[in-house]
């Protein structure tokens, strides 16, 4: 059932269809040697290809092809064996060619299928139109100067894909759950660091609403999103927007929008062209993209374990939750994180570790799990001393944050400030005794029937021995006692 939106004369629904553009990690630009890293001086990163001086020819970048295809079969789809680049004419102060080099009719990458988690616990299957190799184009830069702009071309020839979607969404949330699957991948497989803020992924967001059953109504497209929170904010928006239009008797025009974040608006960037308005036509200077099954064959076998897989292994394998698997896979870093603390160890006891006290540490640090501080192998450490009854769960957390803090290992830290638990049964009757001793009233209220009161006697006994007791031991010796 898809969600509804409310308006002043009835329900409405949105439809959404995405075109991800992607910058494909390849070593250089799509058709020249120039590098693509982000964070040069201006036009320090810039070929005569990329300034399209006269009688420079394009030379195809091998590794963007072999990317592209990696990217499409991870997304399940059809590779086109053969494939044309085309040139896209329009006019940009930032695009020195006059035209994009782009894949109009044929492109690398056919119909594929990515599937979302829904905020429910379900699925749904989003499917991909296309994916297509292009170049990007440099940027203008109007904020320097009263009266002139600049030009910046280091992003001018980057290689990009396009991976362009059908109109499946029908929210929000299912837009942005599509977006970060498909970056999920990406990075799996190595094709794009998937970093919005840095612009080598951003969407280009198409919305339209109807009235549940209708034909489709007429789109407008919201260029440039570069993050999650945007898409989610401009998609809402625009609906919003169109429905208002309509529900006062007007039409919606096609056209081309901007995402104004400060006013949480979208507005008019130009009337949308018509794909004839790009006079596209086959690139004389590159030769068709003949591929052979074989080499698509080969990049298919080297794909790493993605996250739908391994989602589905650590379920199977581990007995983790859907949630919990769904968690951990979306990074390949943290997945592999799991992978090396679960072995031989209590699973789901080694995802609430991940989930709770090393997550909630790398956000406050702002770190990535590479950067932690706490290893694989030392939180295994300090989860073998819970298991062993070595140490509390209360006194683990001690311990994490004295690793987090000097890199130590668990056993060093417990060994070194004497946090062994207490295990000797002998030695927790004492203080238990001496706790029941001290308090009779405490004690009545037990014995009188509030078994729930025994959990202050337990918090005592845990204070007299500064967390050392074993928790499962003075839990019996207390009730025993107490006959609670």
């Amino acid at each position: 059932m898809a969600e509804l939106l409310k308006g002043t004369k009835g329900d409405w629904e949105v439809v959404i269809g995405l075109e991800v553009h992607a910058q494909v990690i390849a070593g250089s630009k799509l058709f020249s040697g120039a590098t693509a890293e982000f964070g040069a001086e201006p036009n320090a990163q810039v070929s005569f290809v990329d300034a399209a001086m006269p009688g420079m020819l394009p030379v195809l970048n091998e590794e963007s092809v072999r990317q592209a295809v990696r990217t499409g079969l991870a997304v399940n789809a059809i590779i086109n064996l053969r494939s044309v680049f085309a040139r896209k004419n329009y006019f940009y102060p930032d695009l020195p060619q006059g035209y994009q080099i782009s894949q109009y009719e044929l492109p690398i990458v056919g119909e594929g299928a990515v599937e979302i988690d829904l905020p429910d616990g379900g699925a749904k299957t989003i499917r991909v139109e296309r994916l297509h190799l292009e170049q990007d184009a440099g940027k203008s830069i109007h904020d320097l100067h009263p009266t002139k702009s600049y030009i910046d071309l280091n992003r001018s020839g980057v290689t990009l894909m396009e991976i362009v979607s059908k109109p499946d969404m029908r929210s929000a949330d299912e837009a942005v759950a599509y977006i970060a699957k498909l970056r999920s991948i990406l990075r799996y497989i190595d094709a794009c660091d998937g970093n919005m803020q840095n612009g080598s992924m951003r969407a280009d967001v198409n919305v339209s609403v109807r009235n549940p059953g209708d034909k489709l109504g007429t789109r407008c497209e919201i260029k440039n999103v570069n993050s999650l929170r945007f898409v989610r904010q401009a998609i809402n928006f625009e609906a919003h927007r169109q429905i208002e239009i309509l529900e006062n008797g007007g039409l919606i025009d096609q056209e081309t929008r901007l995402y104004d974040p400060d006013r949480n608006e979208t507005r008019l960037m130009r009337s949308k062209e018509d794909a004839h308005d790009y006079r596209y036509f086959p690139d004389p200077d590159l030769l068709p993209l003949d591929l052979e099954q074989a080499y698509v064959d080969e990049l298919k076998a080297g794909l790493p374990e993605l996250p739908d897989a391994r989602k589905k292994r650590f379920v199977d394998d581990y007995g983790l939750s859907v949630y919990d698997a769904s968690v951990l896979v979306a990074e390949r870093d943290t997945g592999d994180y799991f992978d090396s603390v679960a072995k031989s160890r209590d699973a789901k006891q080694v995802a609430n570790w991940i989930t709770g006290e090393l997550f909630g540490h790398l956000k406050k640090d702002g770190l990535s799990i590479k950067k932690s501080p706490v290893s694989a192998e030392k939180l295994g450490g300090l989860i073998d001393l819970i298991s062993s009854s070595t140490i509390s769960g209360r006194t683990a957390k001690e311990v994490f944050e004295k690793m987090w803090q000097t890199g130590n290992d668990a056993k060093e830290i417990v060994e070194s400030e004497g946090l062994s638990q207490i295990t000797d049964a002998g030695e927790i009757e004492i203080i238990v005794n001496k706790v029941i001793l001290e308090n009779p009233k405490n004690a009545d209220e037990v014995r009188g029937g509030n078994s729930k009161a025994i959990g202050w006697f337990v918090g005592q006994v845990m204070q007299a021995t500064a967390g050392k007791a074993d928790p499962k031991a003075v839990n019996e010796l207390l009730r025993d006692k107490l006959k609670a």
